[in-house]
Order: C-alpha cells, then structure tokens, then sequence
C-alpha cells in the first residue's frame, strides 16, 4: 500500500495522537475505536489487516501495551514510503511514524501527570489538595483491596490454600502496623513461590 504524506499530515497525525492521550483513561487501548475510525476509515492510511495485525503483535509480545502504537506508526510510516520495497528512505519514514505516534500518545498525559504531582506537591498545604487526598486514600484502598480479593478469590480450599491466606493476612498486617517497603514483601512473595511453598 503506497500513502502519500504531506508535513501537514504528519502534523495532524501528532495532533490526533496528543488528543487521544488526554482521553486514554484506563490506558492507550481504550482509545482503539477512535484510531481505527482516524487510520482506517477517515484517512485511510493503514488497511484493516495493518491495523489489526498491530494490535494483536503488540499484545502477544512482552513489553508495555501501548507497543501497539507504535506499530501503526511504523505501518503509516512504511505506507507512505511505499512499503518494505521502499528500502532505507521507506525505513526512515517508517521510524518518523513511531516517533509521532508515541510522542503524540505518550507525552501530553505524561506531562500533564507530571505537572499535576508537581502542583499537588507544591500546594500540599492547601485545603482543596488536602481533601482531594483524603478523598482518594479510600477509593485506592478499596481497588487494592477488590484487587487481592480477585486475587485470592480463586484458592478457596482452606486445607490446600492457608499458606497462602496465611501469607496474605501477614503481609496485609505488616503493610498496616510498619513501614517495610512493599517491595520487601514482594520479593518474599515470589521467593516463596518460587520454591513451592505457598
């Protein structure tokens, strides 16, 4: 598939990207349906197959989720420089392609986050921020708590399972009564794991 790409194009493509980081709420993949509309339908720089196929490599590999962006990118890239057939100049638009999508994807919400903690930290003395904590401190106790509970749900034979229970109620006690690092008890966790004991 051969793309043909103007400055203004790969400008609208950074841009798009830029918007749809502020609204990945819940991460990158939640933004899907609005890329494929945007890629495939409107401007119909990648084919159906292109677009999938990025999103099923990118899940089946290691690494983070948002891969898969960066593989549309690479795909838009590749298009616009006519393909593999393209050699090193197709190569090269393919790399300008990651670069725009994972900056455009990547660093508004990173820099929004960043700015927002700097803020926080800085106004932390102010009653709004204050109460913007203690208001929060109980919903993320309570995801970690569901967390453990989907965690835990599946051993529910108490006479194969208590090391494992034992374990948790433990861990969650000294979580609660110290300041050992979490870390700590992590690695304990996959220590112990790791030689078959829980």
């Amino acid at each position: 598939m051969f793309i043909e790409l103007n400055p203004a194009d790969w400008l609208d493509l950074l841009l798009h990207f830029a918007a749809l980081s502020l609204l990945g709420v819940g991460g990158a993949i939640t933004t899907v349906p609005d890329m494929h509309r945007y890629l495939v339908d409107e401007r119909h720089w990648l084919t159906e197959m292109q677009f999938t196929s990025s999103i099923a490599l990118a899940q089946a590999a290691p690494g983070p989720n948002v891969l898969f962006v960066a593989l549309m990118g690479w795909n838009v890239g590749l298009n616009a420089g006519g393909g593999l057939d393209g050699g090193i100049p197709a190569l090269m638009l393919a790399l300008l392609g990651v670069g725009i999508t994972m900056g455009g994807i990547v660093l508004p919400s990173s820099l929004l986050t960043y700015s927002a903690t700097r803020w926080a930290h800085e106004k932390r003395e102010l009653r709004a921020v204050r109460a913007f904590k203690a208001g929060m401190a109980p919903i993320v106790i309570a995801l970690l708590i569901a967390t453990g509970w989907l965690l835990t749900a599946a051993h529910n034979e108490p006479a194969r399972d208590w090391p494992l229970w034992m374990l948790t109620v433990f861990s969650a006690l000294l979580v609660w009564r110290t300041k050992l690092h979490m870390l700590w008890l992590l690695g304990v966790g996959a220590l112990l794991g790791g030689l078959g004991w829980i």
